[in-house]
């Protein structure tokens, strides 16, 4: 933490700016090492939040013409000084750059260290920073805005809110355990369980949530398959809104798996075409469809396409017994043509209750078909992004943790056999303390490093 930092913060390649960031007690007097502004001055003497033209220069050379950037501690990024120099973009200029830093004093950062230095110095939480990752992540609208809520605190606040509610139930528990000998009044028991019911149901929400954070962060595998020639790569072109996949009358063209990712209005959706699963003719049509079930293993939800062109068949059969009791929905394509399935006994078949209708040579209810897609992911309840969500399979298992602790508090306050306050207090700091690790107030060294070597260098 007493050494200054270095790193190129935007990607590698050619462009317009390339920015060089640098962090620490020793970043302003480096930049008076390296930077002649045209206005005159030194960057030790720049008030905060300004920004300045000049060229960065070696001894009489100039390296770059840049613009430098001036934040001081503790009103930045990191609580530290901080100084930025935004230099034209392309490997060459911003490298020699770097370079001539390194060798004024600073260090290469290492991934996430500016980031950890944020957290380290109090700026923000350990799920704040978490969340700063997921912002550079976001694929989608939706998850961008449920980072964001999350990099703003809706998630930690409403932690923070529970820990203090534990703590002020803890204090009462200790207070009793301390001072059992005293003649002291202490609050009615049923006051603590109202409290620690609050807290239960608080973390009960937030857990039971976690599914909905976790696909507006990660999206979903939806795996599109059935039997051969039944439209299954002509619906994977429908929804990429593309020709991503050839489409011939001919059977089995689809040898392969064809994966590609769509937003489908706020979801990230990695959509997978799988070969027509069928008797295979030879090897490689065998290792297509060995694909394609293995697939339908991990698949989150199964578009299973069936043809209204022709007759429900043992291959369609022998298809729906692979996909039993995973997430699917049945779509039955070409209805266009004259049926030949009974949608009817088909319901009964697969114990649907509906199935889509689509033409998509037509592409005639395509807007059905999504909406339908919509409904089977979230269950048919479709969230606003807005507010907090849990997004971090962490988080979930400390906030699980918590919920565990605070229960069986709960019991040992009320149990039939009397109370025990020395039982409830130390449940009680468990679950604080599986609090304070989404938060950051109490977590491991190596769970900190595992976080943060996710992040680029730079960030």
């Amino acid at each position: 933490m007493d050494e200054t930092i270095v790193a190129i913060s935007t990607p590698a390649g050619e462009g317009g700016i390339g920015i060089v960031r640098l962090s620490g007690k020793k970043a302003l007097s480096i930049a008076d090492k390296i930077f002649v502004p045209k206005d005159k001055g030194r960057p030790s003497r720049f008030k905060t939040y300004t920004v300045h033209y000049g060229h960065i220069v070696k001894k009489d050379e100039i390296i770059d013409e840049v613009i430098l950037t001036v934040m001081r501690a503790p009103k930045s990024y990191t609580r530290e000084d901080v100084v930025e120099i935004n230099c034209h973009g392309g490997i060459i200029a911003i490298r020699k750059v770097l370079d001539l830093v390194l060798d004024s004093g600073a260090r290469l950062a290492l991934p996430g260290e500016f980031t950890k230095r944020a957290f380290i110095n109090g700026r923000i939480d350990l799920a704040q920073a978490e969340a700063v990752l997921d912002v550079i992540r976001s694929k989608t609208e939706s998850s961008a805005r449920v980072a964001l809520g999350q990099l703003e605190g809706g998630l930690s606040g409403k932690i923070r809110r529970l820990s203090r509610q534990l703590v002020d139930v803890l204090g009462e528990m200790e207070a009793r355990i301390d001072f059992s000998e005293e003649d002291i009044e202490f609050q009615p028991q049923q006051k603590n369980l109202k409290a620690l019911t609050k807290v239960s149901d608080g973390l009960s929400r937030l857990i039971e949530g976690a599914w909905k954070g976790m696909i507006l962060k990660e999206g979903i595998m939806c795996v599109i398959c059935g039997k051969p020639n039944v439209g299954k790569s002509s619906l994977m072109n429908v929804l990429l809104r593309r020709n991503r996949v050839i489409v011939t009358p001919i059977p089995g063209t689809t040898r392969d798996a064809i994966e590609e990712e769509i937003n489908l209005k706020g979801i990230p959706v990695r959509l997978v075409d799988t070969a027509g699963i069928s008797a295979a003719k030879n090897i490689v049509e065998k290792y297509g469809i060995k694909k394609s079930r293995s697939y339908i293993k991990t698949a989150d939800l199964i578009l299973f396409m069936i043809d209204l062109g022709r007759r429900w068949s043992k291959r369609d059969m022998a298809i729906l017994s692979g996909i039993k009791g995973k997430n699917f929905m049945v779509i039955a394509n070409k209805s266009d043509l004259a049926e030949k399935l009974n949608t009817d006994r088909i319901k009964k078949i697969t114990g649907k209750d509906e199935i889509i209708k689509v033409s998509l040579l037509r592409k005639k209810n395509l807007e059905k078909l999504e909406e339908a897609i919509l409904r089977k992911i979230w269950h048919g309840e479709i969230p606003h992004p807005e507010g907090a969500f849990v997004t971090n399979l962490r988080h979930k298992k400390d906030l699980e943790g918590a919920l565990l602790c605070v229960k069986k508090a709960m019991k040992s306050i009320s149990g039939e056999k009397g109370a025990f306050p020395e039982i409830a207090a130390s449940l009680l700091k468990g679950a604080v303390s599986f609090l304070g690790s989404v938060l950051g107030d109490e977590v491991e060294p190596d769970i900190l490093e595992r976080i943060f070597s996710k992040f680029c260098v730079g960030k």
